[in-house]
């Protein structure tokens, strides 16, 4: 036995209780032995790069090139996709993809290259290979963007999985962005980071790595154009950034690094050029269109582990209406189950739960029900039953249910990858409905297993379906929360055919945002923490999950009543704007901080309450181009390295400029500008791009501005929907989008573009139309005249 074993094994039994404890210590044993008897030994390996090259054969949008020990065949899909894959790998299967891949295009043509290479030229990018396997990407214009390195795998001399390793390297300018959700961040600095979606098993703050959502995606900037690279395995490994320098050493620039690691897998990957609004919604593309939430999930949601009764859910609800707070909807969390087992519910402290729901609907409040994946293993449990009824529970080498202890104790883990699983887990659901819940948190999901030492997830020789494929855990593991998102998703739109189905995830990987969104997880109260929320929403939304958000005050501990209110008003600008805490965390309602947080609290929420056709707006954005709402200052232009630098504010869609306040004790702070003029969005004050200026930021409320020439749709004083025109600078013109949403349902509304111009002294607005431009429909307000 391992020492470190032993006195971990007995920490855990005295932190949390001797029998939970007990359960622990059994499950940590129990997935060691399981994997020692289900994993190969690894033993010798035989290390093989793809040799000199032979010969090529075109073929639709690329072709194949085959090398001495390796085959490359290499796409250019009709979306400008770039596809390689070594080994002779192809696109499909993969879980990323929506549907099929994308048609090649019949215009990329693959043709012989200088030193016995070959390339395939394209309209936005031309991708050459050396006569070794180094694959270079180049703008059209033949700026060199990226360069792997030719790869290298370590092949067990007995059979099995290989290893692999792919170097390369980018422009010395360059920044890296993306991997996921990272809590230091948005931009990657020079470090290793891990690809296996993880439970730190307590509050993170930056500097925690890995955490829930790990994705192999890149997004890479740099004055030439920016390009996402997205290796598509699943399999655990590392990231090893280092990011260039210009002038390095005798003057000469040293280029950006990158290094992938993989235990598995097809070495296979994507990549997508151009400016970052095509990249992303080139990625979309491929990946899916976000799922479109219903309208009141883009409104004030309250949570906490620990709303003990119907009568406490009332008194919540009642506090924040007797304050005139705007409050949009309420989450049960594990609590509100019978002994924690999901898909039941606690009948003496929620005796009438689909009656709390309907009266809490009635004014507009819904209620969200926390999920996890794991089903206590108890015969007489009837989604144990259920499932074991259809085989739907994860096994080990030897046939035996795969065990693990999570809140209820000892369960068992859907085998989320196989078509039948899902389909009765989907059909789960219906109980949640009955009870009267609109929208559904997945946690839980990475899945986690309470192990006293070693991983906090199911042992790696696990068997999964894998589609009828077959595989172990280290390939199904990062993709469960996905798979278990599908799940739930695809259950709903046959449960609830007309109502847009609302699901956010703890944990997922690329492609989640199909099937909804995401949030921070259990972020550490603090200031570090505070900064780490904003980091994880910029770095999910350009990985392609445009809807996520943190939990508002930190899941632990006692925010101050600075800290409380600084993340609240954050909050109410990002998309998912929920208040959580843990069991053992202080209140997180308004009220509890004092007279002068309530005041400043109801006027970030009723501000978020008249931004809420805007947020709408975004998210249709987001479902047509994949644009994020929340996005870096240099998503208009990423050539600007001192905005790429820039991380402690944000671009609210197209209009507005967003600068949290992320120190204790600031009321004035320093804003970097894009180019052009700006308003402060309560002064009215402008201020001249690209330029840093200092703006206040007294304890009312964060700096917010607007860009000249910018059109947001906002609620009125009366509930209707109105035009909010930002004068646009003399001789200019500005615009804006309204996508007028019913709330629900699947309709496709018509995007509304409307303009406003100068003639002469007077500023005109119209609406642009494929008759021509026509009168607003809306009440028009313009600002920033002086």
């Amino acid at each position: 036995m391992d020492g470190r074993d032993l006195v971990r094994s007995v920490k855990v039994v005295s932190s949390t209780g001797a029998a939970q404890g007990l359960r622990a210590v059994r499950a940590a044993w129990r997935r060691r032995r399981t994997d020692a008897a289900g994993l190969p030994p690894r033993g010798a390996e035989r290390a093989r790069v793809p040799g000199q090259v032979r010969d090529a054969e075109p073929g639709p949008g690329g072709g194949a090139i085959r090398f001495s020990r390796s085959e490359l065949r290499i796409t250019v899909a009709v979306n400008g996709a770039v596809f390689w894959g070594w080994d002779g790998a192809g696109p499909e299967p993969s879980y990323a993809l929506a549907g099929r891949c994308p048609e090649p295009d019949p215009r990329a043509v693959l043709e012989p290259d200088k030193d016995g290479g070959w390339r395939v030229v394209a309209e936005r990018v031309t991708v050459s290979v050396s006569r070794h396997g180094a694959i270079e990407v180049c703008t059209p214009g033949g700026v060199l963007l990226r360069r792997d390195l030719p790869p290298r795998w370590w092949e067990p001399v007995g059979g099995g999985t290989a290893r692999w390793m792919q170097r390369s390297e980018v422009a010395a300018d360059a920044r890296f962005f993306g991997l996921g959700g990272r809590a230091s961040g948005p931009r990657l600095r020079d470090g290793t980071y891990r690809l296996w979606n993880t439970d730190p098993g307590r509050a993170f703050a930056p500097g925690d790595d890995p955490l829930y959502i790990t994705m192999p995606v890149q997004l890479v900037v740099s004055d030439a154009a920016t390009h996402l690279v997205f290796h598509d395995t699943s399999w655990d490994g590392t990231v090893t950034l280092r990011e260039g320098e210009e002038g390095a050493g005798s003057g000469h620039d040293r280029a950006g690094r990158s290094e992938l690691r993989m235990d598995g897998g097809p070495l296979r990957c994507w990549v997508m050029v151009g400016a970052p609004a095509r990249v992303l919604h080139t990625w979309a593309s491929l990946t899916g269109a976000p799922a479109l939430p219903p309208a009141w999930a883009l409104g004030h949601h309250h949570a906490r582990w620990g709303f003990g009764s119907e009568q406490e859910v009332r008194r919540i609800v009642a506090g924040y209406q007797e304050r005139g707070l705007p409050l949009d909807a309420v989450h049960l969390d594990i609590d509100h189950f019978d002994a924690h087992q999901v898909f039941t519910v606690d009948q003496e402290r929620f005796p009438k739960l689909p009656g709390l729901a309907e009266e809490l609907r009635r004014d507009g409040i819904r209620l969200v029900s926390i999920v996890d994946p794991a089903v206590k293993a108890a015969v007489g449990n009837a989604v144990y039953d259920g499932g074991a009824a259809v085989d739907a529970f994860v096994r080990d080498a030897s046939g035996r249910t795969v065990r693990g202890v999570v809140w209820a104790g000892e369960s068992v883990y859907p085998d989320f990858t196989h078509a039948r699983v899902r389909k009765w887990w989907g059909g789960l659901y219906e109980e949640r409905l009955t009870q009267g819940f609109a929208g559904f948190w997945h946690d839980m999901n990475e899945p986690t297993s309470f192990n006293a030492f070693g991983e906090s997830t199911l042992p790696r020789s696990a068997r999964h379906s894998m589609e009828g494929r077959g595989g172990d855990h280290q390939e199904a593991h990062n993709v469960y929360a996905l798979c278990m998102a599908r799940a739930g998703y695809e259950g709903l739109r046959e449960l609830a055919p007309r109502q847009r189905p609302f699901f956010f995830s703890r944990s997922g990987w690329a492609g989640m945002q199909r099937y909804g969104g995401a949030w921070s997880g259990d972020v550490a109260t603090g200031w570090p923490g505070l900064r780490a929320s904003l980091s994880l929403v910029l770095g999910l939304g350009l990985c392609g999950v445009p809807y996520s958000g943190p939990d508002v005050g930190g899941f632990d501990g006692s925010p101050s009543p600075e800290l409380y209110l600084r993340w609240f008003q954050l909050g109410a600008y990002l998309p998912l704007f929920r208040t959580h805490a843990s069991l053992r965390a202080g209140r997180r309602e308004p009220w509890e901080f004092g007279a002068e947080v309530l005041e400043h609290a109801r006027g970030a929420l009723l501000h978020r309450r008249r931004l809420l056709p805007y947020f709408m707006t975004l998210a249709h954005v987001a479902r047509r181009t994949g644009a994020p709402y929340v996005r870096p200052l240099w998503w208009g232009a990423p050539e600007d390295r001192a905005l790429r630098d820039c991380e402690d504010a944000f671009l609210l869609g197209d209009c507005l400029l967003v600068a949290p306040v992320l120190d204790a004790g600031a009321d004035r702070r320093a804003v970097r500008l894009p180019r052009g003029r700006w308003y402060d969005t309560v002064t009215e004050q402008a201020f001249q791009g690209p330029a840093q200026v200092r703006v206040d930021a007294p304890l009312s409320r964060i700096p917010v501005l607007a860009r000249a020439g910018a059109i947001l749709p906002v609620r009125g004083e009366e509930g209707g929907l109105e035009l909010e025109v930002w004068a646009p600078d003399r001789g200019r013109t500005g615009s804006g989008l309204v996508v007028p949403d019913a709330g629900d349902g699947w309709d496709e509304p018509e995007i509304e573009h409307y303009v406003a111009r100068w003639e002469g002294r007077r500023l005109v607005v119209v609406r642009e139309g494929q008759d021509g431009a026509g009168e607003p429909p809306y009440p028009v307000r313009v600002r920033g005249l002086g």
